[in-house]
C-alpha cells in the first residue's frame, strides 16, 4: 500500500472509530509497522484536530466529527470497479446483483454535478473496457425478495421458514432453520441448522425454496461462529467427512501450482523439481473434477478414496466419447 493510500485509509479509520485507535491498531489497519503508524499519526495531527483518549494507561486517537467530502468521496476507479462487479454479478445471475446495482446508483446520485462531469471521460472507458470472467456453470436466478427476507432474518436474529424441494424428492417439505449465513455464487445457498438439534449447519439452495418467510421463533448462530472456517472444511459447498489430501505436481506445472490456491489452508512443499500440496478437506468429487483441468500433471498420492472417485469420474468421462 502506497504512503498516500495508507494516510487516507488511516484518516478514514480514525474518523469512523468511536472509541479511538491505539498505535498498534493503527498499524494493523494500514498493514504497516508501529513506527510507520506513528509517523502518519504525526502528519495527521498537522491537518486534523486529533483527539487523544487515555484508557487503562493506553493512548487512543480519533478524529471527532465528520470528514470533508474530499476524504469520503469515491474516486473514478472505485466507482468503475463497483459498476463492473455489479454487471458481472448480473451476467452470472447472482442474487447480489440487484443490491450492487442499487448501490452504484446511490453512489453516483450522491456525487455533485461538477464531480460527475469531471469523472465522465475517465469512467466510460474504465467501465466499457473492463470485465470479470464468468466461468461456465449453472444459470440460476434467485428472487431478490428471497435474499432480502433471509438477510432480514439474520439481522433480526430469528429463524427462516420455507418449503424446500430437495433434489429427487417427490415434492417440497416445510423447513424451519436457524440462518448461519449466505454463500453467493453461480448458485446461492443459505447455510442453516434445525433449531434445538446438535447438528452441523447444512446448505439449502435458494432456487429450491418457496414461501420463504421470517419465523417468529428466535434463532441465531453462536457469537464465535465463523463462516469462513465452515467453508474451509470443504473443497466446495457440500459437506462430507474430511480427508488428508496429498497431491504431487509434475515439474512442468510446478510454477503454475505455486500461484494456485487448491484450498484456503493448503501447504506446499518442494521435493526436487516437484511440488507436494497438502490440505484437509471433504468434497472428493469436486476435487476430482477440478483435477481434470490439470491434464494429468497432478498426481493423487492420498487418500485412496479420492483415487477411487477419480477413477469413477474418468470412466464417466470416457462414456462421453465412447462410440
Amino acid at each position: 500500500m502506497a504512503k498516500l493510500d495508507r494516510l487516507l485509509s488511516l484518516v478514514k479509520a480514525l474518523s469512523e472509530s468511536t472509541e479511538g485507535l491505539t498505535l498498534d491498531e493503527m498499524a494493523q489497519e494500514i498493514g504497516a509497522d508501529r513506527r510507520t503508524a506513528e509517523r502518519l499519526r504525526d502528519l495527521i495531527l498537522v491537518h486534523f484536530d486529533l483527539e487523544e483518549i487515555i484508557e487503562d494507561r493506553r493512548k487512543r486517537f480519533r478524529i471527532p466529527g465528520s470528514l470533508h467530502s474530499a476524504f469520503t468521496q469515491p474516486n473514478v476507479a472505485e466507482i468503475a470497479a463497483l459498476q463492473s462487479l455489479a454487471a458481472t454479478q448480473r451476467r452470472a445471475g447472482s442474487a447480489q446483483a440487484p443490491l450492487l446495482e442499487s448501490l452504484v446508483g446511490k453512489v453516483q446520485a450522491g456525487l455533485r454535478r461538477e464531480v460527475k462531469s469531471r469523472m465522465a471521460p475517465d469512467l466510460d472507458p474504465l467501465v466499457r473496457l473492463q470485465r470479470h470472467h464468468v466461468p461456465a456453470g449453472p444459470m440460476i436466478e434467485n428472487a431478490p425478495e428471497t435474499v432480502a427476507c433471509i438477510q432480514g432474518a439474520i439481522m433480526a436474529g430469528c429463524c427462516v421458514e420455507f418449503d424446500y424441494r430437495a433434489e429427487g424428492a417427490n415434492g417440497p417439505k416445510w423447513r424451519r432453520v436457524v440462518p448461519f449465513g449466505l454463500i453467493h455464487g453461480s448458485v446461492t445457498y443459505l447455510i442453516g441448522k434445525l433449531p434445538d438439534r446438535d447438528l452441523d449447519p447444512v446448505p439449502y439452495r435458494l432456487d429450491r425454496m418457496s414461501e420463504v418467510r421470517a419465523s417468529e421463533e428466535p434463532g441465531a448462530p453462536e457469537e464465535n461462529w465463523d463462516l469462513d472456517e465452515w467453508m474451509g472444511r470443504s473443497f466446495g459447498i457440500w459437506r462430507e467427512e474430511g480427508h488428508d489430501i496429498v497431491l504431487r505436481v509434475a515439474p512442468e506445472s510446478a510454477e503454475r501450482a505455486r500461484l494456485w490456491r487448491f484450498h484456503p489452508r493448503q501447504s506446499i512443499e518442494e521435493e526436487g523439481e516437484e511440488l507436494v500440496v497438502r490440505f484437509h478437506s471433504g468434497g472428493l468429487r469436486e476435487i476430482a473434477e477440478h483435477l481434470f483441468t490439470w491434464g494429468g500433471e497432478v498426481r493423487i498420492e492420498a487418500p485412496q478414496e479420492l483415487q477411487e472417485v477419480m477413477r469413477e469420474r474418468l470412466e464417466a468421462g470416457a462414456r462421453i466419447v465412447d462410440s
